[in-house]
Order: C-alpha cells, then structure tokens, then sequence
C-alpha cells in the first residue's frame, strides 16, 4: 500500500487536498461531488491518469475487454431536433435520410450468419410510425433467426418517445420488449442531466427524470443497461460531476448498470459547430475522473470509433478497461460528426494487436462481462478468424 501512495504522490507535485483524496480513493473511501470537482479543476493529468489507473489496475488488472458485435441503425429520421447530432433528419428533410424495412435489417442480421457475433446493438432515430409493437415484433423475429444473440437496443429517448405514443407506461413498454427477447439498454441519450443545459441542446428530447427513470425500470425488471456523458460543449466540471453522481446514486440503488461511457462531442456537420472540440488531454482527465468518482461501476468504456484508436489505447492508462467491440463498419452516428474513424471496423485480431500494443491483455466478452475467450498469446496462424 505505502509503495502504492508514493507512486501516486510522486506523480506530481500535489497539494494537501489532492493528497487526502488520494488517500480516500485509496483507502476505498467514496469521494464528494465537491472533491471531484475539485479533480477536474485542479488534478494534474499524470496524478488523475495515476490515480484511475491504481483504481483500474485494482479491479481488473491487465484485462481489457471488447466484443465481436455489430449496429444496426433502422433509419436516421427523427422527430427531435437536438443541436449536437450529425446524425438525424427531420421528417421533412426525410429524402436526406434512410428507412431500413423490416427485411433490410432481418438481412443485415443474416450477413452474419456463421461468425461468431454475439451482440446486435439496435438503436437510431426516432421514427414516428416505428413503433414499440413493431420493435417488439422485429426482436422476437431476430430472437428467432439466432436465439442466442444478445439484443441490445434502444435508447432511452426511444424508449420514452414509444411508450408514450402507446400509451403504456415505461413498465410495461419494457416488459413487451423484454418479452419478446429484449435483453439490455445501450446508454445514450442521457446527454448532460443538467435541465438549463439539456433545454439548450436537446429540449424536445425526454427529460434527465425520464431517462433515469426508464433505466430505473429497467433494471427493477431484470433488463441491465449502460449510462453515458455527452462532455465537451457548454457544460462545466461541475455539470459533469453532477450527472456522475446521479448515476451513482442509481447504481446505489438498483446495481443494474453495466458501464458507463463518457462520450465526446463532435462539432462536425451539426448545429453546434461553432463550438472547438475538446483535446486529447481533456479526454483522458474524463476518463479518469470517471474511474476515480464511479466507485459502483465495475466498467469503464472508451467507444473507440468516437475518440479513434491512439487515444483509446491512451486511455487504458486512465482507467479505461473496454474498448467496445469490432463494430464491422456498421455505425454511422459519429462518422456523421467527423469522428477520428469514418469507417470504423476492427477483426477481432486486430483490436488485440491494440491491446496488446500497451502492455494489456485481451479478453472478448460477452455483454454482461462474461468471458468468451481469452487472447492473451494467442497464436493467430492457428485458426481464421472472423470478425
């Protein structure tokens, strides 16, 4: 332990008060919301990346997980009109947009038939006339063609807007999903909690209450989900501190997140253009002040195709331990806004070799964090495979 403080301390040149929260993190202590504001404003990188990475390094050693997974994104016309998103198209700008039938996405999940996939990840824009029942019959139909697949689908903001529309309540409207073989939530929409600040990027968008609220359900229901930030806009420190603690205190409750993902924003072809880009620096100190004040998450994720691939190995010495998945070039939402990856796609031996180029080791898991397989050493000239 005493080897432990000195490699912290050592870091930088601290003050008493990072000094006693250094001890607190170490002696498993939670910190205030106070005291990770204070990690944001005065926290040296290399003390913060040092810190998180003792956290990190604690709970899960050298591993690194990732999936072999895939998107599909039923259409991008939406009827909300959030100034962050590169993405979306209002209804009456639809001939800019895509709208996937029924048989397009059953044929999207068919492409991979035969590879060793085990998540689809189902979400995109809101679309007025599809629907909870047409979701739920789309899932079963998926569930059906390959039982095994992991569902994951569906944000919040999804979620509230086809619950309302049928005139169920958020319980119910999940229990359906669930029913028809709906497993988990992905964790967008969340944005910023702050209200001042969601009514001016995402005002018609459902509220902080409702998204906590729907992912409350949720897990009351059995139906583990995640929990993103959207960072690097108007928000202050203290925003993102108080929407980590609203989540902490979620998790406190129901246990049911499964990660959270802090997610950059990109000013790239969207309403909010005028607005610089955090640097790469301003990324890693979210990570980390991540990892050091979720005490309850066991996760932390950096969506590679977002932040792109140097920063991402970057990151796992910032408290990052999953990179996300193999994705197979089938996302759209941030190439849209000029991410670092416009084509972002790994195989499987590929995002270890990224791994494994920082000194972690690889493990593919399944959504829950079960482990599928482990790559550390692995002799790739044995075996294809495949994405």
């Amino acid at each position: 332990m005493e080897k432990k403080k000195i490699q912290i301390y050592q870091s930088s040149d601290i003050g008493p008060e990072l000094k006693a929260i250094a001890e607190k993190v170490i002696s498993e202590q939670r910190i205030t919301v106070k005291e990770g504001t204070y990690l944001f404003e005065k926290g040296e990188l290399g003390f913060l990346g040092s810190l998180a990475n003792y956290i990190r390094n604690k709970k899960h050693g050298d591993f690194t997980y990732f999936n072999r997974n895939f998107h599909i994104e039923p259409t991008n016309i939406c009827v909300f009109d959030c100034k962050f998103c590169s993405y979306s198209r209002l209804l009456k700008h639809r001939q800019q947009g895509w709208e996937l039938s029924e048989d397009d996405i059953l044929q999207k999940v068919k492409e991979f038939d035969g590879k060793p996939v085990t998540e689809v990840h189902i979400v995109g824009g809101v679309h007025p006339k599809m629907g909870l029942m047409y979701f739920a019959k789309l899932i079963k139909k998926i569930k059906e063609h390959r039982p095994e697949l992991h569902v994951k689908a569906f944000t919040a903001v999804e979620l509230e807007f086809m619950c309302r529309k049928a005139r169920v309540s958020f319980e119910e409207g999940l229990k359906i999903l669930k029913n028809h073989g709906q497993d988990s939530l992905p964790g967008g929409g969340a944005e910023i909690f702050d209200e001042e600040l969601r009514n001016r990027i995402c005002k018609d968008k459902c509220t902080s209450e409702q998204w906590l609220k729907i992912h409350e359900t949720a897990h009351n229901i059995g139906m583990p989900s995640n929990a993103t930030l959207l960072y690097g806009h108007y928000e202050s420190y203290a925003h993102r501190i108080d929407h980590m603690n609203r989540l902490r205190e979620l998790q406190d409750k129901t246990g049911g997140f499964n990660t959270f993902i802090p997610l950059k924003f990109r000013n790239g072809n969207n309403q909010m253009s005028n607005i610089p880009e955090v640097s790469t620096m301003e990324d890693l100190k979210m990570y980390a002040v991540s990892r050091i004040f979720l005490d309850n998450f066991n996760h932390i994720k950096a969506y590679w195709p977002m932040i792109g691939r140097d920063t991402s190995q970057m990151s796992l010495n910032f408290g990052v331990n999953d990179i996300d998945g193999t994705i197979d070039d089938s996302t759209k939402i941030y190439s849209m806004a000029g991410s670092e990856e416009q084509n972002p796609s790994l195989s499987t031996q590929e995002l270890c070799k990224l791994i494994e180029d920082v000194g972690r080791h690889p493990i593919e898991r399944g959504t829950l964090y079960n482990i599928i397989n482990d790559y550390k050493d692995y002799n790739w000239e044995s075996e294809k495979i495949y994405n």
